[in-house]
């Protein structure tokens, strides 16, 4: 495959929606709480969002009082059928808060140093055209500081949509490998000095899911399910496998909107995006593992603490990068509200997860990766209403 085809079908399939203007060994973590109910201005967000023109969207609040799912629009254009309860959605980005919070796992272990560089465990593997995986560190790589150019990188977010390859079903990028996507990635030059900046980088995680492999010689879906999904019983969760371009049922068909018209993406082959944002879910399983991990229940205290640090995304936007994890800092009438989570596209499919340290927490999904500023203003809306 000609690598400019490659790269532009990378940043199709591997969108990451980053809504800037939004706002002691605990394995075995499956022990259950309680699940909080969903206020009125949830639900007027979400109807003021289909009114603004996507097809449909999906809330699932849950907290200590327990869990309610909202729904407005449509998860079928042509039937007009509804967006169903318990949906599973492809998660795109969000992937990467599993990946991350593997990675911290092995360091707490002992079998990963944060401080030590990527070339150290995957030697040869970041080099050419002044990349250097000697001076790239493990923490760099799950904070998105590495300067490492990524395979797929234009900036599709403010693209317009006919400029997309959206129809792409992803089936002639199967026999892709995460050293294919970093080979592709080292044909350009860094982006910037290891540590000068952020810069949102997809192939930081194809790595880090190298890494993990390499660290423990699992496959990277096996660990996630024995280190997170299994402890927690998140039977919804899971890696699609190559030749799988569907979603298990229920679930909302995915839309791109070409020249002024919905066009179904949701038949595509995934699996190859693998750590960069491959997972599939369900609001009540992403809610469940955001919850466990905020409130310490996959973490050890000082990696948990490590992977709030964070750095500025954007000057003045409110949203801060831990190790693969975002701070939202969201102003809320006479008070500033502060929440932790990920955000995720891939074609057909936007995903926010977010979560409190109180137990709150909350994923909101739209069945189209082509957002409107209406977008930001309904998740500011649902943050202040169970913050």
């Amino acid at each position: 495959m000609h690598e400019k085809s490659l790269r532009r079908s990378a940043t199709s399939i591997l969108a990451s929606v980053l809504t800037t203007a939004m706002p002691v060994a605990v394995v075995g973590c499956g022990t259950e709480t309680e699940r909080s109910s969903t206020p009125s201005q949830v639900s007027a967000a979400l109807n003021d969002l289909v009114r603004s023109g996507l097809p449909g969207v999906q809330a699932v609040i849950s907290g200590p009082d327990g869990e309610q799912t909202h729904s407005a629009g449509v998860a079928d254009v042509g039937s007009g059928a509804p967006y169903l309860d318990g949906s599973h959605i492809r998660i795109g980005s969000a992937t990467k808060t599993f990946v991350a919070t593997v990675v911290l796992q092995l360091a707490a272990q002992g079998a990963i140093e944060l401080d030590t560089p990527i070339g150290h465990y995957l030697p040869g593997v970041v080099s050419g055209n002044g990349n250097d995986g000697g001076r790239i560190t493990v923490r760099q790589l799950l904070q998105h500081t590495s300067g490492l150019p990524d395979f797929a990188p234009e900036d599709v977010v403010h693209k317009q949509p006919q400029q997309l390859d959206q129809t792409s079903d992803g089936t002639a990028y199967r026999d892709l490998t995460p050293a294919d996507m970093v080979g592709i990635a080292m044909t350009m030059p860094p982006q910037f000095e290891p540590g000068a900046r952020f810069e949102y980088t997809n192939t930081n995680y194809v790595l880090l899911g190298m890494l993990i492999e390499h660290v423990t010689g699992h496959r990277l879906d096996a660990e996630i399910r024995s280190c997170i999904l299994d402890p927690l019983a998140l039977r919804d969760t899971y890696f699609p496998a190559p030749g799988d371009t569907g979603l298990r049922d229920p679930h909302p068909h995915g839309y791109s909107n070409i020249d002024g018209a919905w066009v179904d993406v949701t038949t595509m082959e995934a699996a190859w995006a693998g750590a960069a944002g491959a997972m599939i879910s369900t609001g009540s399983d992403l809610n469940w593992f955001a919850t466990a991990l905020i409130t310490g229940k996959l973490l050890p205290p000082d990696q948990l603490t490590q992977m709030q640090q964070t750095t500025p995304m954007a000057p003045g936007t409110g949203t801060n990068y831990g190790l693969g994890l975002i701070g939202f800092q969201i102003p809320c009438d006479t008070q500033e509200k502060h929440v932790w989570g990920h955000t995720g596209g891939i074609p057909g499919f936007s995903t926010v997860l977010i979560a409190t340290s109180t137990g709150t927490a909350a994923t909101i999904s739209v069945n189209t990766e082509q957002l409107n500023s209406q977008f930001s203003t309904a998740i500011t809306t649902i943050i202040c209403s169970i913050a």
